[in-house]
């Protein structure tokens, strides 16, 4: 399943990727979604390429029934960015993953912050897949809007917690 998502915010790139690899943001973010961060690293500075692997315990109030019932009432969810170094203009590209302790559900991504005359662009273009025998393609159909909105909270939170912070 194929998921897309973009949204222009206000502000450079290097802004919203001290934001998005800010801690307090992050675990901001888990807890609006009523989850929690387990544990976030960065490895390599943030000014260059860089890792970030952040750990998030999700509830499944919001799954189908039928994955509930395989999941149980949470997930542990292990997101895992690949950063380039900014170019020139001070554009960035990750190469996301996103994986689901005890289930097989796949979400392989690419994130931009393209710098824009009015602030950076930001765009998820990506697949969500799962090797379950015939469950996968529903499990992720089912999936992919939820991914897709996190994708979306994300963004607007960014906007929300650099002009509080």
């Amino acid at each position: 399943m194929a998921l897309s998502a973009s949204t222009t915010l206000p502000y450079d790139a290097a802004t919203l990727t001290k934001t998005f690899t800010d801690e307090g943001f992050v675990r901001s973010i888990s807890e609006h979604v009523g989850g929690s961060l387990v544990s976030l690293t960065v490895d390599g500075d943030t000014s260059g390429p860089f890792t970030l692997t952040a750990v998030r315990q999700l509830p499944t109030d919001r799954l189908p029934d039928m994955a509930k019932k395989l999941v149980g009432s949470s997930l542990t969810v292990t997101q895992k960015e690949e950063w380039d170094a900014p170019a020139a203009d001070g554009s960035r590209t990750a190469s996301v993953d996103l994986s689901v302790g005890g289930v097989p559900l796949k979400v392989s991504a690419v994130q931009r912050l393209v710098v824009l005359a009015e602030g950076t662009r930001v765009d998820v273009e990506g697949s969500v897949s799962s090797s379950i025998p015939f469950l996968g393609d529903k499990i992720a159909k089912a999936a992919e809007p939820m991914i897709g909105k996190a994708l979306t909270i994300q963004a607007a939170q960014a906007g929300k917690w650099i002009e509080n912070n």
